[in-house]
């Protein structure tokens, strides 16, 4: 099959579509192929022709946020003072809150571990991307920058999925202050 077919995206379109509006409604374990082929319309084999599985299915339908996650994390500026979160923060915590139960459930128990894990990829790249480019806060030589970026990203991986299964109480500008103080910590060399 050619990815690059119009119909081929279409098709991969609705499922993504299917799945994420199915995981928004229930846990992704639960799942089922046959549910995910009655919402997008399409035929169980039609699936099976894009995807291996269900997991592989639901990281690609994920695939805009994670990105937009990423690309949050890094504009954030390092030199923003402490007691206010950067924009791109805040807005990244206003649009995770805004689909707080999908991500509930990607990120929980029950959840795709691809997802986490791609989410944990895609962010430790695009810091890594920043510290290779001079945006690194100094002090930090000592340790190696893809290991400074994973560090971080899984801060913030972490931080997101304990948020959104309400273990911090606040909406998100207090959770994106409250990421914004640890990772500047994290971020301060001698921390």
């Amino acid at each position: 099959m050619n990815p690059d077919d119009p119909r081929a995206q279409r098709t991969r379109a609705r499922l993504k579509e299917a799945v994420r509006h199915l995981a928004a409604q229930q846990e992704p374990a639960t799942i089922t192929m046959s549910a995910l082929a009655k919402r997008a319309e399409v035929n169980r084999a039609t699936i099976y022709l894009h995807y291996p599985d269900l997991d592989a299915l639901v990281t690609d339908a994920m695939e805009d946020t994670v990105a937009a996650v990423a690309r949050a994390a890094a504009l954030c500026p390092l030199d923003a003072p402490r007691d206010r979160a950067p924009e791109p923060l805040s807005e990244l915590f206003t649009y995770v809150a805004a689909n707080s139960t999908l991500y509930a459930r990607m990120l929980g128990p029950q959840g795709s571990a691809r997802f986490s894990a791609r989410m944990r990829e895609r962010l430790t790249a695009e810091l890594a991307g920043r510290f290779a480019a001079g945006h690194r806060p100094p002090g930090w030589e000592d340790v190696p920058a893809d290991v400074h970026a994973a560090y971080l990203a899984g801060a913030l991986a972490g931080v997101i999925a304990h948020w959104v299964a309400g273990g911090c109480p606040g909406g998100a500008e207090e959770a994106a202050l409250a990421f914004w103080k640890l990772f500047r910590t994290g971020c301060q060399a001698g921390a």
